[in-house]
Parts: structure tokens; sequence; C-alpha cells
């Protein structure tokens, strides 16, 4: 019992000085209960024999430890040395300055977002990058929603509801998070018609599938993966053309979708929106936060009565984007209005661009003084060559040659426990293992200093 009396109570504690500076930072109602759970936590360790004296003692620092861990997020910022430039577990593409700055001016200021000024009227979010869409790929009309999946949705919603939608078989693709293809169809309340086989589609597939049952037909972009070897598909402007005949439309789901094309940057071609557009595809659909590099965003464009009718939709106002995203894409597109300077502006598209020989210099700066952080620790640091991948399903057979540090300790487990350890910094640095070795490729890393104050903190 003696050891019990040695701790105060809540009130007693609450007129302390320090704690009283715990609660003007805090919040009263956070710091009553930290203190009520630190004091049950030091009843629990008198009655296994521990000191209350002892328990009194620590109860006002570990406090204000605890205080301070609650009201941490657990969103903060993390250094991306895994050589993933779009890696989907760290939030994938990061904004350009002009995006940031425009979300900044809308989070703090009311818009004019669904008004239109000179005639003092309700007006259209989509208005805003409408015009900037349409310049950017040659479609008729475009409208936007949440992400590339909702994009698909609602094209299949509104086209397909209660009605058969063909797709190859090599087209019906699985995306992050164990998102299936004829899951979302069936959502859309579609009925699937599988064509083709998995390597081999031919025109004559979605010719003899056709029926009065038939809503549309939809082309999988199967950026995620490669099928290599015997293989056959329609290409899209066959495609179209056989969706004309038919009277049903064509939409062409790109995936990560790109508006520039990426071999100018270095990189294996991919199909461009523009492209998919004048090949014929009545709707496009492909994302915002991927190859584009702005926030997350499904965009559609192409037919200007197709459009009408998806923005018709009912599903349109659950999908719609906030005045903060809208603002950041349309920052983001004006950027492609000018492509000579488009990798300095782009992150995304600067981190994929990168030549080799500046981040083999880069890791030959950093490894003596990495080496020099992680010694004390058991841990050593030396420059390697590494390979960097696009990332978010994008040119997924595809390495950019890189370059970074490789950091190695004794014992089998060494990779695991210095991985472990840097995922805990302030500011966790997340690297990948290979060979043996943790390895912190160094294609995203802009600043050196960077890294250094992340391994120096406490």
């Amino acid at each position: 019992m003696e050891g019990f009396r040695a701790l105060p109570s809540v009130d007693q504690c609450l007129l302390l000085p320090q704690v009283q500076a715990l609660v003007a930072e805090h919040g009263r109602t956070a710091v009553v209960a930290a203190l009520r759970a630190r004091l049950d936590a030091a009843r629990a360790a008198i009655r296994g024999g521990g000191s209350g004296t002892a328990e009194a003692a620590g109860l006002i620092p570990t406090l204000a430890a605890d205080l301070v861990e609650a009201s941490r997020s657990t969103l903060f910022p993390v250094l991306n040395l895994t050589g993933t430039v779009l890696h989907t577990n760290l939030g994938r593409a990061i904004l350009a300055d002009e995006a940031i700055r425009a979300a900044t001016l809308a989070m703090a200021n009311p818009l004019a977002l669904e008004f239109d000024l000179g005639g003092g009227a309700r007006g259209q979010r989509d208005d805003h990058l409408r015009g900037l869409l349409c310049d950017l790929t040659g479609a008729e009309d475009a409208t936007v929603v949440n992400n590339n999946a909702a994009a698909v949705l609602i094209a299949l919603n509104t086209f397909g509801q209660g009605r058969e939608a063909l797709v190859s078989r090599g087209e019906l693709i699985e995306i992050g998070g164990a998102f299936r293809m004829p899951d979302i169809m069936a959502r859309a309340g579609a009925r699937l018609v599988e064509v083709g086989t998995t390597n081999r589609t031919h025109p004559r597939d979605y010719e003899g599938a056709l029926t009065a049952e038939t809503g549309l037909i939809l082309k999988v972009h199967t950026s995620n993966y490669r099928i290599e070897g015997f293989t056959a598909e329609v290409p899209a402007a066959d495609l179209s053309r056989i969706a004309r005949k038919a009277g049903v439309p064509l939409v062409n789901d790109l995936g990560s979708g790109s508006l520039v094309d990426l071999a100018r940057f270095g990189l294996r071609r991919e199909p461009t929106v523009a492209e998919a557009v004048a090949e014929g595809a009545d709707l496009v659909t492909f994302s915002g936060d991927k190859l584009l590099g702005g926030p997350q965003a499904g965009f559609i464009v192409g037919r200007k009565d197709l459009i009408a009718a998806i923005n018709r939709n009912p599903l349109k106002r659950a999908l719609r984007l906030d005045k903060i995203r809208i603002v950041a894409l349309e920052a983001t597109l004006r950027l492609y209005r000018d492509p000579d300077r488009l990798a300095e502006r782009l992150p995304t598209l600067r981190h994929l661009s990168r030549p080799k020989a500046e981040i083999a210099a880069q890791a030959a700066r950093l490894a003596p003084q990495v080496d020099a952080l992680l010694a004390p620790h058991g841990f050593a640091a030396m420059a390697c060559d590494c390979e960097s991948q696009v990332g978010s399903g994008a040119l997924p057979t595809d390495t950019i040659p890189s370059a970074g540090l490789r950091l190695t300790g004794a014992g089998g487990d060494a990779p695991d426990r210095l991985s472990a350890r840097l995922r805990a910094l302030p500011v966790p640095v997340i690297g990948h293992i290979h060979d043996g070795a943790l390895i912190l490729d160094l294609r995203c890393l802009d600043r050196d200093q960077a890294l250094l104050d992340a391994l120096s903190a406490p």
C-alpha cells in the first residue's frame, strides 16, 4: 500500500507547472487521458514489485513523451530510396511546385469552384480542367473523377449496366489491392463477355461475340504486366472500326496513361492519350497520379455525347473531386503546355529521366559520409550500381540503370535489422533488400543533406 501512496492523483498532477504547460500545448482532455493511462501503468508496475517512489518520479517526463507520440501524425514524410519512382505505398507522384502553391491557395481561400463569375450563376467544377484536357489530348470533351478505377467503373455503369461488355481474356487485369477488372465490371452492373484467349485475341473473336445485348467494348492496356511469345491482340484502331460498325462505344483504359512520348526522356515508349483518341476510341480513361505526375484522379476523355451521359450518371457526384485536387490538377496540366521544360518542373519526369552518371556521382559523394554514420552501429556503406523501376503498374518489365548505396552488416539478418532501424527514424529511410544487403537507390534523392540529416537523427 505504501507504494501506491507515493503516486499523486490526477488533480494533484494538473496543478504542477510542467503539467499546466502540457495542457496549454495539448489540451486538458488529452492530458487527463494520458495521466490516467500513466497512473494505471504505474499501479500495475507497483503490483509487480516496482517502487512507488520511482514510478512517481518518472510520471511527468513519461507523460510528456506519451503526449508527443500521441499527437504525432501517422502520415509524415519519408525518403523514398526504394528505386520505385511511383511507389503506390508511398503515395505515388510528388507534386510540382506549381501544383503545391495552387493547392495551398485553395485550402486557405474560397474559390469560384462551381460559380460562373461572368453570369453570376452556378457553374461546373469540371470546366476548370475540360479545356486543358481537350487541348492536350485532342478529345471533344472531358470529365474527371477520383481515380482511374472510378473512371472505368462509371463508364461501364453508364453504357454497360444490364448489358454485355466485351473484353479480351488477355486484358482481364488485377490492379493493386487485389481489385480485379471482372469484379469492377460486376459492381458496375455489366455482364462480362470474355473474347479470345489469354495470349491471342483476333478481330473475329470480337465480331463473333457481338449481340443485341452488347453495351460496349472495353480495351484494357496491360500496363502492369506483359505477355510475351506467341501472342496477338487487336489494335485499338481496328477495334474502333468493329465498335463503330456495331454501334457500340469503345472504351480504352490506358491505366497509368501518359500525355507525352516517354521516349524523349529515355524511357520505353508507351501509347499516349492523344494517340488513343486519334485511333478512334470513343472514351479513353487514365490516371492523374502516375505517369502524369499529379494528384490522384481519373480522367475520361472522348466523344461529347458520351461524356455528357457520364456526367448525368448519379455516380458522378459520388466520385467527384474536391477543390484542392482540381486546382492541383489544373496547375499540373498547364505544365504540359511547355513540354521542353517538363522534366525540370515535374518531379515524376525529373526523377525518371535522371542520368545514371549523375546518380553515381551522388552515390560516390555520400558513401563515405553514410559509412561513417553507420559504423558505430556495426554497419558499412559503399557505392553500388542498381536498377530503378517506374512503379504503379507502368512499364513493369523495364528497369532504369541507377546507382545507390549498398549497406551491409554482420549476420544473415543484418539487412532486416538495418531496414527496421532506418524505418524507425524521425524521417524514415525506405530502401529495398537485395542479394544480402539493404540497397538505397538514390534516383529520387534530390538533396544529399536530406539523407545525411535523416541518418544523423538520434
